[in-house]
């Protein structure tokens, strides 16, 4: 296991590789579809949106509501794969790394390696688990979106695979082709 911080990612990436566990710690960002969609237009506009690209993580959730004890209620991962036509323009304003489930494409693929970014997977189904791991939550903008509401969490120990690296190598590509060797 890689314990990493945040604030570490861009100078670490291109060490990690494909199938690497690592426990993150940090402040990351939750943003989903409708959010997206929404920063996006405030940067077409020339706006400033609710946090700095630059080094940033961001976390494809909406997590539930916040039960008592709790910074947060279930926080599992979504599909990644519906912020696809997004995440290239992110990436290039130096978005460090993206937290989800699923496959990308291969636009997303490609601006990863371009900008030595990583896209790591969270255990989908364990929401419950992984909101053990977040230590304090913040809604930050676009709070009309309810659960998909921009938050700013702070993370211990959040387990994830690195499932697209800096360098291309990617662990939806490698257990396929291991699956086909059986």
């Amino acid at each position: 296991m890689i314990k990493l911080k945040t604030t570490e990612l861009k100078a670490m990436s291109p060490a990690l590789k494909a199938g690497d566990k690592v426990s993150l710690t940090g402040y990351i960002y939750t943003s989903r579809d409708a959010a997206h969609k929404r920063i996006t237009e405030l940067m077409e506009a020339g706006e400033a949106i609710p946090y700095d690209l630059d080094g940033a993580v961001i976390y494809y959730a909406g997590p539930t509501g916040t039960k008592e004890g709790m910074a947060i209620g279930s926080c599992g991962p979504t599909t990644s794969s519906r912020m696809d036509k997004f995440a290239p323009d992110f990436l290039d304003k130096g978005l460090a790394a993206m937290i989800g489930k699923g496959e990308r494409n291969q636009a997303v693929i490609d601006a990863i390696i371009r900008n030595k970014a990583v896209y790591f997977c969270a255990i989908g189904g364990a929401g419950a688990l992984a909101c053990k791991c977040i230590k304090s939550c913040e809604v930050i903008a676009f709070e009309d979106l309810g659960c998909e509401s921009v938050k700013k969490l702070y993370v211990e120990d959040f387990p994830l695979t690195v499932a697209i690296d800096c360098n291309g190598g990617n662990i939806f590509d490698e257990g396929r082709k291991k699956y086909c060797r059986i």
